[in-house]
């Protein structure tokens, strides 16, 4: 079984691990220390066009710590993992590996009928753990370790072709918005640090995975079906040209999307970030927000852009299937 670390020790290694670059700057702690983890080779470049090395993106991630955690915390999470930085090979890993002490694990069964130790992280030091192994991204289940055959959010991600402005997925984003309000529902949207968007559906009570993947694909047919030259809901590099994919299928059972507020292995070190609504408008790209400013961003923000995500209760009892547009 899954067990949890108490609240408190939690907000404290977060803390501790927030406090460290001051104390490195002293004298007291040297530069590769986050909490319990010392960084190995934190000089090796990861990002080569860009010149940003292992160390800097474990600097990254201490700066926005609480808010990644608060997306991953206690959560079945795969990690993309790059050993020879984004020029050399990366790979998606999900299950317990050798050398890892600070990560939680949960056996959770598989589609083969297999049951496979996941890793879980519910502190600082987890994911400063994970990053000394080399992962760049964090892409947490929808449930939580403790209760994972139910999800606890949506995820509408929107795939565009490469040929389609900008424009047309920010127009995309507001009309999924604006169905789901029409089924009752508030939706939150962020960059994905890619070409897409992602508009993500809190659900409180959680609901079962196939309930969720019903209604996701409910949602994603009807935009396909009203508006086909605009969108496809199925998964088809061929049938792409010229639209938006809206993925459905991150609402299945071991599906994964990608954390707010991690990076992506990609050139210009990109972040999915979470946006207000009223300010999507004012983004130029999925991959407009990257490692260099966020964390200016983060200082400016007043607010957290999904104030009021974590008390919203809705859910899916009651919605036959999205009303019709």
């Amino acid at each position: 079984m899954a067990t949890t670390k108490g609240t408190a020790t939690r907000r404290a290694k977060v803390r501790l691990a927030a406090g460290a670059p001051a104390k490195a700057r002293q004298g007291e702690l040297p530069a590769n220390r986050f909490g319990a983890v010392t960084l190995t080779h934190p000089e090796r470049v990861v990002f080569p066009a860009d010149g940003i090395t292992k160390l800097e993106v474990a600097e990254y991630y201490r700066q926005v710590m609480p808010r990644l955690l608060a997306g991953i915390e206690g959560r079945p999470l795969s990690v993309i993992r790059c050993p020879s930085g984004i020029s050399g090979e990366c790979f998606f890993q999900k299950h317990l590996t050798s050398g890892l002490k600070h990560v939680g694990t949960v056996p959770l069964q598989e589609e083969s009928g297999s049951t496979g130790e996941y890793v879980y992280v519910d502190d600082a030091d987890g994911v400063f753990e994970l990053v000394q192994f080399n992962a760049l991204e964090f892409h947490p289940w929808g449930a939580t370790a403790t209760d994972p055959e139910r999800a606890q959010y949506l995820v509408f991600d929107l795939d565009p072709a490469p040929e389609i402005a900008w424009a047309r997925v920010v127009a995309a984003a507001i009309d999924v918005r604006d169905l789901l309000a029409k089924a009752g529902l508030k939706s939150f949207v962020r960059t994905t640090g890619g070409k897409g968007l992602h508009v993500v559906v809190p659900l409180r009570p959680a609901a079962k995975w196939a309930r969720a993947k019903k209604f996701a694909h409910a949602l994603a047919e009807s935009f396909a079906a009203v508006r086909p030259g605009e969108f496809l809901a199925v998964a088809s590099k061929q049938r792409r040209d010229g639209r938006i994919f809206i993925d459905y299928l991150r609402n299945t059972r071991g599906a994964t999307s990608v954390a707010s507020y991690s990076l992506r292995a990609r050139a210009g070190a990109p972040v999915a970030v979470p946006l207000r609504w009223a300010e999507l408008k004012t983004v130029t790209s999925g991959d407009a927000f990257n490692i260099r400013n966020v964390p200016a961003r983060l200082k400016r923000m007043r607010a957290d852009p999904w104030t009021g995500y974590d008390s919203l209760r809705q859910g899916l009892e009651g919605i036959a299937n999205p009303p019709g547009k």
